[in-house]
């Protein structure tokens, strides 16, 4: 997937300004895409060039003109051919892997600090998801929002985003337990 296919995606439910898509962006395509907002807006000015979003310039006077962007028929046929192209597989790179790998040969007590960290990360960030999806299905329930709610891919990829990040902190504070004992039993040694 190209960060052009995220933007498109996120400019559908409606016509964003730069710092509204980045905004948008940073709460629920995040979940599944991370881009700076410096990414964000040269894509927009790239896709703006291609035809795939149009934007408009809106002067206000209080603040600084500002562009808004929306996407295109040509912006929607580019993700309609990107939905039917197989999807790779999934991988990981993080560099947080690869110290918990060399841990027992560097030291384990920054290790086990940094999982803490990504742990107590984990948590916050499950928090939000968990109050946006329940913005998103408002006063429905979850089971009848799935049957019948009106934008379900937003639910769907922030369901993605909470199953990971709860696996990510059971698996941090597991980690951290492990190597906190290991390095207590070395102690005693």
């Amino acid at each position: 997937m190209a960060l052009r296919h995220a933007v498109l995606a996120a400019l559908l439910d409606g016509e964003y300004s730069g710092y509204q898509l980045a905004k948008a962006f940073d709460i629920g395509v995040a979940n599944f895409w991370h881009a700076l907002p410096q990414q964000l807006y040269a894509e927009l000015a790239k896709l703006e060039k291609e035809g795939l979003v149009s934007g408009r310039q809106v002067v206000q006077e209080t603040r600084p003109n500002k562009r808004l962007f929306q996407v295109t028929d040509a912006g929607r046929a580019e993700l309609e051919a990107f939905a039917d192209t197989a999807a790779r597989p999934s991988s990981i790179r993080d560099d947080l892997l690869v110290k918990v790998q060399v841990a027992d040969r560097v030291g384990t007590a920054s290790v086990i600090g940094q999982l803490e960290e990504r742990a107590s990360a984990a948590e916050a960030k499950i928090e939000l998801l968990g109050a946006l999806l329940r913005q998103l299905r408002g006063d429905i329930d979850e089971e009848e929002f799935l049957l019948r709610g009106a934008r379900i891919g937003p639910y769907l990829t922030c369901l993605r985003g909470l199953a990971f990040e709860q696996e990510h902190l059971t698996w941090c504070l597991r980690i951290a337990g492990i190597l906190r004992e290991r390095q207590s039993n070395h102690a005693e040694r």
